[in-house]
């Protein structure tokens, strides 16, 4: 059972991607969207059917996917309060960075003590926010270039 706030599993062995790919595969083809999946566990010598949830199989799926593309794994439950290192690193910021975005007021947070903590669906919202501007800014530069012929076809 995982106690902690957050759990994080460091990029794995290649021969630890290879597994994932493989379990991950093997899952697939059982695995069926928003229905819970009846896994039977063999270990010493007996046989344990477990049933698990269906959000359960879905992050089953995307952590090992991760896995077998060799990326590490952070899991954070959603109603966490984070640190500012910890949000940080969720946005690829640095520290002194996310402080600037907390004085600006673009990241709302609460004090504890002399600490700062900022809820995960924040971060999670101001990360959809600036994917999105970034996304905006690419259509628009993408559109510019095809208004001067500068390679790119419109089709």
């Amino acid at each position: 059972m995982m106690t902690t706030l957050a759990y994080r599993q460091p990029p794995p062995t290649a021969r630890d991607a290879a597994l994932a790919r493989f379990s991950g595969q093997a899952l697939a083809r059982h695995a069926r969207p928003s229905r819970p999946l009846l896994v039977r566990v063999n270990d010493a010598e007996q046989e344990q059917p477990i049933e698990l949830p269906a959000g359960a199989v879905a992050l089953l799926m995307e952590i090992l996917e991760a896995m077998a593309a060799g990326r590490g794994v952070h899991l954070i439950p959603e109603n966490a309060e984070l640190t500012t290192v910890q949000a940080a690193e969720i946005l690829n910021v640095s520290r002194p960075f996310l402080i600037k975005l907390i004085g600006e007021g673009a990241l709302p947070h609460r004090k504890v003590g002399k600490h700062r903590r900022i809820r995960m669906e924040d971060v999670m919202a101001y990360k959809a926010r600036i994917d999105a501007e970034r996304l905006s800014v690419l259509d628009q530069l993408v559109a510019e270039a095809q208004e001067q012929n500068m390679g790119y076809d419109n089709t």
